[in-house]
């Protein structure tokens, strides 16, 4: 399969590297000019568990129209700020057919399907996003990347909802064995583990991250007091699940750490695997985290406009907001993404409903 690569970070890498790995034509494009120059050969060294491989790409480039030529797949892993500028130079060039993967989503095939439809290109195009990025991963060096971690099981939801067996099929292939349907994009943007699991981590150890040089945020930061605290922010995000008629299997974030029961996202030890790592033993500047900018800033404040939607009253979500918000000097209530600032704010839980089922028609 022809599979297009949006972005240049660890889970664009990882991404590249094993879908090259599994035999399928991979393009890969990113904006970095520079970068894509040096990129002599379109090597990628993939490290993991059963030692380094060689992955060679197809290609690497600053043409995104050449990236998407042709491409029965294109997977964009990058960060949720990240998603719109992305959309806009993806979207002219995407064609009937196509299916558009983002792990994970936080609303972005909805980002991207209301670029494509500015476009005018949105037609016999299915725009798709699950629960996590299916690699725990780390770059090593500019074209190196180490995977700690792969998913076994990604919920997944399709815009439009018509349109998911082919989507999902799509990329399934790209996933053998891992895809689950979850239904619809909205079902799949709330199984978003980031906005759950990193406001707490990010928040409640600010004060090692500022103290500290490097603090590994998954090691020494979880804790029982943040695990309860994480669990609880996960109770409204079940809770939003529910009031809109979201059945079960919800992956409440408990089961990642879990050592019996129903298996997580990334299967069963993954969290002791991630720590064993040392790869996220890091430098961390509070304010420019992706913890903080992304999954808070961006994710929570996506959640919490559902809630409003769903009518489910929230506490935690709001506070992580004005705390994280506060830390950063900024008004992330007023600065995140919701569903009034995508363009969606007219719509009653009837009318959204219909918009993903039917998509633009």
């Amino acid at each position: 399969m022809r599979i297009a690569v949006l972005g240049g970070g660890n889970g664009s890498f990882a991404a590249a590297g094993d879908f090259a790995l599994a035999g399928h034509e991979v393009r890969l494009w990113r904006r970095d000019a520079a970068a894509v120059a040096a990129h002599e050969g379109g090597i990628i060294t993939v490290k993991d568990f059963r030692g380094a491989h060689i992955a060679k790409l197809a290609l690497v480039t600053t043409d995104i129209a050449a990236a998407l030529a042709g491409a029965e797949l294109v997977v964009c892993p990058a960060p949720a700020h990240a998603q719109a500028d992305i959309a806009r130079l993806a979207a002219p060039h995407l064609r009937p057919g196509q299916v558009v993967f983002l792990p994970p989503g936080t609303f972005g095939s909805l980002v991207f399907a209301l670029e494509a439809r500015a476009a005018r290109t949105a037609d016999g195009v299915a725009f798709a996003e699950t629960g996590t990025l299916p690699w725990l991963a780390r770059k090593h060096g500019p074209y190196e990347v180490a995977i700690s971690v792969r998913a076994r099981r990604l919920p997944t939801g399709v815009f439009p909802l018509h349109d998911s067996e082919r989507a999902l099929a799509v990329i399934g292939a790209a996933f053998p064995g891992a895809i689950e349907d979850c239904g619809d994009a909205l079902s799949g943007a709330l199984m978003n583990a980031g906005p759950i699991i990193h406001p707490p981590l990010i928040v409640m150890n600010a004060g090692p991250i500022e103290h500290f040089p490097r603090w590994d945020i998954h090691k020494e930061g979880t804790q029982p007091a943040i695990r309860r605290v994480t669990d609880a922010l996960d109770g409204e995000r079940m809770a939003i699940r529910e009031a809109l008629g979201y059945g079960p299997p919800h992956f409440p974030l408990a089961n990642h750490y879990a050592r019996e029961g129903e298996e997580w996202m990334y299967g069963r030890g993954s969290h002791e695997r991630l720590t064993d790592s040392g790869d996220w033993r890091e430098h961390l500047v509070l304010t420019e985290h992706r913890y903080m900018l992304e999954d808070l800033r961006i994710g929570l404040s996506f959640f919490g406009s559902v809630a409003a939607l769903a009518g489910v009253r929230v506490r935690l979500m709001p506070a992580f907001l004005a705390i994280g918000g506060a830390i950063c000097g900024a008004d992330f209530l007023q600065t995140g993404r919701t569903l009034a600032s995508m363009g969606l704010g007219g719509l009653d839980r009837a009318g959204l409903q219909a918009l993903l089922r039917d998509g633009f028609a």
